[in-house]
């Protein structure tokens, strides 16, 4: 069984999937020094806490892993392949998770 080959994303398609990952998000995500950027600002650490453990039992299963930092209440996070040097399909998929795993605004 062969290894699927990961691709870094090209700038223009990296903005077409940013438009899309972002499509009606309040706290969009950004490109921030070629990494998928994201602050995330919850009620208080616990829940910031809980939210980080969900994410890394789904980013394990993805075998992709945020760059992550939590001070008190925020979370920090930067998603990039370092296998490609870039943003591929990979970073794309875990924000996608990330914001299916985020409590409902309001």
């Amino acid at each position: 069984m062969g290894k699927t080959m990961i691709e870094k994303y090209s700038d223009a398609e990296i903005e077409k999937l940013l438009q899309a990952l972002n499509h009606e998000l309040a706290n969009p995500w950004e490109l921030r020094n070629g990494k998928l950027h994201k602050d995330i600002r919850f009620a208080n650490f616990i829940d910031a806490f809980a939210f980080m453990t969900a994410v890394a039992m789904h980013a394990e299963k993805q075998n992709h892993h945020p760059e992550w930092c939590n001070v008190y209440n925020r979370v920090t996070i930067d998603l990039t392949t370092h296998e490609v040097g870039g943003i591929s399909a990979r970073d794309f998929e875990l924000a996608e998770t990330i914001e299916r795993l985020l409590p409902p605004a309001g």
